[in-house]
């Protein structure tokens, strides 16, 4: 191990590079391998079954950098070869399941959720190993299974595309970009050409904003609309019923504006028509409302006037695995505890040491740590604005009226904000996670706290711009 740990500091990047490539071309083909499982449990137990192996379309991840280096997410996959033990790819990744336990719901009964695994297709038996990560951030071993691809059980024929991929913009090869697919969900036939328009709308949204916008040339971008039968998505609330292709609907935890789809493998099987790594889900809706999951998808209202916003705030969950930084919006999780593990996500600190603080190199000197702001101030005015949306939800107020609300908010919270000593600075500010105390966020304000125009913060935008590194070649 030293003596190529000591080679590979002698090679240059390039050669690094083609090594890691050969390498690939040992191990893999260009197809893409999909395992599917159902993840069942509650509190205090959890078990994981296959359902089933198959094609998932083309290879879009990078040939080199397999291993993922980012230590994101609150579960792990390794893939190893089965005749060697040698790892041959792994990636972090969160899920519907793993926030499902968190909720009170998860206490009182059993639920099933259908989840994927995404590798290179092997060219030889392999084993695929589940890792949770523990309370003191190591990852555990929790289910495992042999794959081989030349085995009766794998089903190695690709699907049709059930509808037509639009090439939004692309800048090279899918293995040596990053990938992005939008989805469409609740768009008719005729309202293919509204999808499109969305999509090329809030992707520019999207690259405007920093990191994005200096890193585009590292993108792909392309998307898909499954026909609906009905414009729309299903809104239980609004005793708006649909059926729509990917079931995509609000109301998910019992959060009014909180969208996914529970149907993973609906939605694997419509995407595999274009190579993708990553997925933002636009909904044909006006009601507010979005949702992100570290590597499993991102929402977004596409006709809310706050869509902008969604999109990139959302991305933000599912690409970066950044932490919500707001703590006053009422959520479906549990909350409220008297200690903080060090959360994982990059974004967010119990600050249980400040001296060892995960962003210490970005802190000026001179900075306090925590850093104090006008916290019970924020508070005050963002409670009795919650209050009012709530008034106005229950009373069927229109989206028009609640996004004039919304823009009231804005407006006081930007100035608020701007006004505070640190502002613009980074430090430990405390309030993140839907946690009043005991977590704390790098600045004072970011496209993750606050609906506000200030774009990433500075730790968040390095985060972003790891995870680009880590699928560009």
């Amino acid at each position: 191990m030293r003596m190529i740990a000591f080679l590979s500091l002698l090679l240059s990047p390039l050669t690094l590079l083609a090594h890691e490539e050969k390498s690939f071309d040992r191990f893999f083909t260009v197809r893409t391998m999909r395992v599917d499982y159902f993840h069942t449990g509650r509190v205090g137990q959890e078990i994981i079954s296959l359902d089933r192996v198959v094609d998932d379309g083309p290879w879009a991840g990078p040939r080199s950098k397999l291993i993922d280096t980012l230590d994101l997410g609150k579960y792990r996959f390794v893939v190893r070869d089965l005749a060697t033990h040698r790892e041959l790819y792994s990636r972090g990744f969160s899920s519907i399941y793993g926030e499902w336990e968190t909720t009170p719901d998860a206490r009182e009964r059993h639920q099933t959720f259908h989840e994927s695994l995404r590798f290179p297709w092997p060219k030889s038996p392999v084993e695929v190993i589940i890792e949770k990560r523990s309370a003191r951030n190591s990852f555990m071993p929790i289910w495992q299974t042999v794959v081989d691809p030349s085995s009766r059980a794998v089903n190695r024929a690709p699907l049709e595309p059930v509808a037509e991929v639009h090439t939004i913009f692309e800048s090279g090869p899918a293995s040596a970009k990053v990938d992005l697919l939008f989805l469409g969900e609740g768009y008719t036939a005729k309202e293919t050409g509204k999808f499109v328009e969305d999509a090329r709308r809030l992707t520019e949204a999207l690259f405007a904003v920093e990191p994005f916008k200096s890193r585009r040339s590292d993108f792909n971008v392309r998307a898909i609309a499954p026909p609906s039968a009905r414009s729309g998505v299903h809104r239980v609330r609004a005793d708006q019923n649909r059926r729509s292709p990917m079931s995509v609907e609000y109301n998910i935890f019992d959060s009014e504006r909180y969208i996914l789809t529970l149907d993973n493998r609906r939605l694997r099987d419509v995407a595999s028509a274009a190579p993708y790594e990553f997925v933002e889900i636009l909904v044909n809706e006006r009601q507010y409302g979005g949702g992100g999951i570290y590597g499993l998808h991102s929402t977004a209202a596409a006709g809310s006037e706050f869509a902008d916003y969604l999109v990139i705030h959302e991305f933000g969950h599912h690409f970066a695995a950044l932490g919500d930084e707001y703590y006053t919006s009422p959520v479906s999780y549990e909350t409220g505890a008297s200690f903080h593990p060090e959360p994982w996500e990059p974004n967010i600190t119990a600050l249980h040491d400040p001296e060892d603080l995960k962003w210490k190199d970005l802190v000026e000197p001179g900075t306090p740590l925590p850093t104090p702001w006008r916290k019970e101030e924020f508070e005050k005015h963002s409670r009795a604005i919650q209050a009012r949306r709530a008034e106005l939800r229950a009373k069927g107020a229109s989206e028009e009226t609640l996004e004039a609300l919304f823009r009231e908010q804005q407006a006081w919270e930007e100035k608020f904000l701007a006004a505070e000593k640190y502002a613009g600075k980074v430090g430990a500010f405390e309030g993140a996670s839907y946690e009043v105390t005991g977590l704390y966020r790098p600045q004072v304000d970011c496209i993750m706290f606050t609906r506000d125009r200030v774009g990433f913060c500075r730790v968040c935008d390095r985060a972003i711009q790891r995870v680009i590194d880590m699928h560009t070649e």
